[in-house]
């Protein structure tokens, strides 16, 4: 049989580990959520950062893109007679650093140095081509090896002739292609081959990744990509992750303090007596009472046992108490009787025969006990004789007492049980006008010794006789002390001497043999001998 003490630690013990494990699962949620919206949101800053860079290039082209029109019908045409005006669309077109106009594959005339005679492919060498171009590479006549972008648009068949625009790509670059660091580590522009990597100039290839990673968007209107190197998303958000940890440790904490009071009802004691209840787990016992005067039953007082499927056997001194401090007195009481009248039948319908049931004063409150004594008792008229056990638990009000004279009026018995150990007094027991005393065993083991209770036995036991109130002693255990207690007139007696208490069910045959039963069984356990 399980203790108050090692029941309640495993409770206690059970939901520290559930609010553990819910803190433990709320920190795991919580970094988690934080490393992928960290990892989402870098992501996103990738994303954002070359798609500004690829919009921002497009921007600067479209416009010379749009001129073409206005350049092409120039090609052929003498540079004395275009220079000015070539010098004035240079000028309109600020991204562009100059304009020159190439005939046969000859460049004859350009926006900054006017009359021409230079080869092209000797400037480009790839250039002149048949097809519209996009060339990333230096600069070899004005600012010599510096990053030059250029636009070829070819005016005849075989390619030999065009318009070419070279845009001052290096300001730009400065401007599109700067890292962000620690997210990215370096932005580069790829055209043709080409790559023009911030701080390195024009590549060939681009620098090799070491413990990085590379994205990379192509412009859907030019030939173009922007490339962005890093660390990548998920690994910088992993290293962020430790920064992350105060907040997870309170929302940790929070979480397992709201789980610690949100299983307070659900995983607690007074819960499992409620699922007992409902699953009819308990069981009824009686225990007989005799009469000292012709040693015959001349009653029972109806207990409760209870084997929990989950915990074993639990001792009544375990379940009253919590019940009575959590409330479920009352539901206890009412399944009792309920049972109690199911199983009538196997008690003496005789009026003189007594029923014993244990109420708390504070089910009293209110008229609760007496609403279901009437619904579940006196409206079926049994035949027994009710008598209502009241425990010394806690001190009963002057409501409480009017309630008792209105269970006197139904016809019921008031008894007190367990008399002397708990709030008893002679003006209380004047107010309550009950019926029977129940001498506490304490008491009862104390006749023969020289024990302080022996004294106080014969005291309550003058003191019931004075104010003729029947006596009932309980815990009866040997011959000397059943036979001291019939000498000084007590009226019944109560104890293992006679009957252990049995399974209602028992009580039948032991009446017939009026020998006591085998030690408590159900369901083929053992059960407690032990007084409810």
């Amino acid at each position: 049989m399980q203790t108050a003490q090692r029941i309640i630690k495993s409770y206690r013990r059970r939901r520290a580990i559930v609010c553990v494990l819910v803190g433990a699962v709320a920190l795991f949620l919580t970094l988690t959520f934080r490393f992928i919206s960290e990892r989402n949101l870098n992501h996103q800053r990738v994303y954002a950062f070359t798609n500004h860079a690829v919009k921002t290039l497009e921007r600067l082209m479209l416009p010379l893109e749009a001129g073409r029109s206005v350049l092409v019908p120039l090609v052929g045409i003498p540079c004395s007679d275009i220079h000015l005006q070539l010098r004035k669309l240079a000028a309109s077109l600020q991204t562009v650093r100059s304009i020159g106009l190439i005939q046969n594959g000859t460049l004859y005339c350009s926006s900054i140095f006017g009359q021409r005679d230079v080869a092209i492919h000797q400037l480009q060498p790839s250039l002149p081509s048949r097809s519209q171009k996009l060339v990333l590479t230096t600069d070899q006549s004005l600012l010599k090896d510096r990053p030059i972008l250029i636009m070829w648009y070819p005016t005849s068949e075989d390619g030999q002739s065009g318009v070419m625009e070279a845009v001052n790509i290096e300001l730009l670059s400065n401007l599109m292609l700067e890292p962000q660091a620690p997210l990215i580590t370096s932005v580069s522009l790829s055209v043709g081959g080409k790559h023009l990597v911030e701080g390195k100039g024009v590549l060939d290839n681009l620098p090799p990744l070491e413990n990085e990673k590379r994205y990379q968007r192509a412009s859907a209107h030019f030939p173009f990509t922007i490339s962005v190197t890093g660390p990548g998303s998920t690994r910088l958000a992993l290293w962020h992750l430790p920064s992350q940890l105060p907040l997870a440790l309170m929302m940790s904490l929070l979480t397992g303090f709201i789980a610690w009071f949100a299983t307070a009802s659900r995983m607690s004691f007074s819960r499992e007596i409620n699922l007992g209840l409902a699953g009819h787990e308990f069981e009824l016992f009686c225990q007989p009472l005799l009469n000292a005067h012709n040693m015959q039953c001349a009653g029972v007082e109806i207990l409760l046992r209870w084997h929990n499927p989950r915990q074993g056997w639990i001792s009544p001194e375990i379940f009253i108490p919590i019940a009575e401090e959590q409330h479920l007195i009352a539901p206890l009481t009412r399944y009792v009787l309920a049972e109690t009248q199911r199983q009538l039948a196997l008690f003496p319908a005789d009026p003189d025969f007594h029923i014993g049931i244990n109420a708390a004063p504070s089910h009293l409150r209110h008229g609760e006990l007496l609403k279901d004594l009437v619904q579940l008792w006196f409206n079926k008229n049994p035949a027994q004789q009710l008598t209502i056990e009241l425990t010394e638990r806690d001190a009963l009000l002057d409501v409480e007492s009017r309630m008792l004279r209105e269970l006197h009026r139904h016809g019921a018995k008031i008894a007190i049980d367990d008399f002397g150990t708990g709030n008893s007094s002679l003006s209380w027991l004047e107010k309550l006008h009950p019926d029977i005393l129940k001498i506490d065993k304490s008491y009862t083991a104390a006749i023969g010794t020289d024990a302080v209770n022996s004294t106080v036995t014969d005291m309550i036991i003058a003191l019931g006789q004075r104010l003729n109130i029947e006596l009932v002693a309980e815990g009866v255990e040997t011959t000397q002390q059943a036979l001291y207690l019939r000498q000084q007139g007590v009226h019944m007696l109560q104890g293992f001497l006679f009957a252990a208490p049995m399974p209602v069910k028992d009580f039948p045959a032991w009446l017939a043999g009026n020998i006591s039963p085998p030690p408590e069984r159900h369901n083929g356990h053992v059960a407690p001998l032990m007084p409810g």
